[in-house]
């Protein structure tokens, strides 16, 4: 028979509530998960995997496009949507099966339903659709501790609602039956420009309409500028400062108005819109209100080792609150089990949290801007190196990119690095581990990177904050 009493109870398997539960179990206590939909939750099931998926596809067919630019001849080439969204929807289903893999390795029971809090340390489970064969469900369970994490979902604005007809979530835009001619986007967040992208490469005419003065609003302002000229230069239409106030559905298009901040009014007619304007935490129907669990903007409070205001009731995740982030999840899963088990657990440095966009081209980020290391105080050096003086990102066509660093003028301390173009989600953890350990300018600029190698501009930036640049 299969437990109904656990050390730790885990409302959720998304990335936070599935590595909670992997690392519990490594520190010998008794797991349970409830999951009322999908194994592993939405980042592999609905968001960041298979968006990825499509993404490399649509990076695969430009590179197919420009087979000129490399000295190749590429004919007879299309776009296959079909194919496409099939690919990504295999690559989803690999990688839930692979979350219950490792949950079933590490012994961790795995209840399907849907989870109520109904007292201090009592769960009660409702049935859902969906659940395998011979799983456990409905029923009620006690733990001597709970965790929630039930992840976000997307925000829908008054008025301009999803219907996953004329108006799509990014749920609906991972899997379309065809590419729309036009395309209009409101938000140009991650999700807002990824699918941006996605969708300017498989033919979609693409506008991007972002309330604030500056797209991807969370990066730095140079970075952020770059980034738009790449997408205008694609051919992107992006308007900024402006809302859409209102949408009329047609048989088979949306007709937006758009009001700018000079006060300006037009109309945009586009086949499909996406609604990407952020998220909100899934904190309905647990019972949070009930036993006094406290919220703040559709999030759970918590303090820096995930605990709520209520003893034995924890959260991480996207329902902890910003940045809605599957590493930010997973590191909080950790903090928040081994402080359960008696460990020392550190509270999350939230400045160390890395950004990755996966639009083209990519930007990730660490740390401060260099408009917020100014407004708080510092003194900063700034670097910056362009790729066009990188050889390999010219070997590879890939040399209109940007490094950025910024440095604490009197200590040397990396306050924060922002770049922009062929990989560099890939390369923005040297940066991660350098603000970590507490690297100072001179340890950066004494260390050797390889040769060729696209890293190199992380060096030269480092040395253009301190006139030491050798290739601009």
């Amino acid at each position: 028979m299969a437990a109904t009493s656990y050390d730790v109870l885990i409302i959720g398997s998304g990335p936070g509530g599935y590595v909670a539960a992997i690392r519990a179990a490594q520190l010998g206590l008794k797991v349970g998960v409830v999951e009322r939909q999908y194994m592993g939750g939405i980042c592999p099931n609905w968001g960041c995997i298979p968006a990825k998926a499509l993404l490399r596809s649509a990076e695969i067919f430009h590179y197919i496009e420009h087979a000129k630019d490399y000295g190749l001849v590429a004919e007879k080439f299309g776009v296959d949507i079909a194919g496409v969204v099939k690919r990504s929807r295999g690559i989803a289903s690999q990688m839930s099966n692979g979350v219950g893999f490792l949950l079933k390795k590490n012994k961790v029971e795995v209840i399907w339903g849907q989870a109520t809090l109904t007292a201090p340390g009592k769960v009660s489970v409702a049935a859902t659709d969906g659940a395998p064969k011979g799983a456990l469900g409905a029923g009620e369970y006690t733990a001597k501790n709970i965790i929630v994490a039930t992840g976000a979902r997307p925000r829908a604005l008054p008025g301009i609602e999803p219907d996953s007809k004329l108006i799509w979530t990014y749920f609906d835009a991972l899997a379309p039956a065809s590419v729309p001619k036009s395309l209009l986007i409101m938000g140009s967040g991650a999700i807002g420009v990824e699918f941006a992208s996605f969708y300017k490469a498989m033919g979609s005419d693409v506008t991007i309409v972002e309330l604030l003065p500056q797209i991807l609003p969370v990066e730095d302002e140079e970075i952020a500028e770059h980034a738009k000229k790449r997408f205008e230069k694609q051919g992107i239409k992006i308007l900024t400062g402006a809302k859409v106030s209102k949408v009329v559905k047609g048989a088979d298009s949306v007709t937006a108005t758009v009001e700018t901040a000079d006060g300006k009014v037009q109309t945009l007619t586009a086949d499909r819109l996406i609604s990407a304007v952020g998220v909100v935490g899934n904190i309905e129907n647990l019972g949070l209100e009930k036993l006094g669990v406290k919220t703040d903007r559709g999030c759970v409070v918590i303090d820096g080792l995930c605990r709520t205001n209520v003893p034995g009731i924890y959260a991480i995740g996207d329902v902890a609150g910003p940045p809605m982030l599957a590493h930010k999840a997973e590191h909080e899963g950790v903090i928040c089990v081994e402080g359960i088990a008696g460990k020392h657990a550190h509270p999350m440095d939230k400045l160390m949290i890395p950004g990755c966009t996966y639009c083209m081209p990519q930007v990730a980020s660490v740390g401060l801007t260099e408009k917020k290391a100014k407004e708080a105080g510092y003194e900063v050096k700034v670097g910056r190196f362009p790729f066009i003086g990188n050889g390999k990102a010219v070997a590879l066509g890939e040399a209109d990119g940007l490094v950025k660093t910024i440095f604490d003028a009197k200590t040397g301390q990396l306050l924060g690095a922002h770049l922009v173009g062929a990989e560099v989600t890939e390369m923005i953890q040297g940066f991660v581990l350098a603000m970590n350990l507490e690297t100072t300018e001179e340890e950066l600029i004494n260390a050797v990177f390889p040769h060729p190698t696209v890293s190199e501009t992380m060096h030269e930036s480092v040395l253009a904050a301190y006139g030491r640049a050798i290739h601009i």
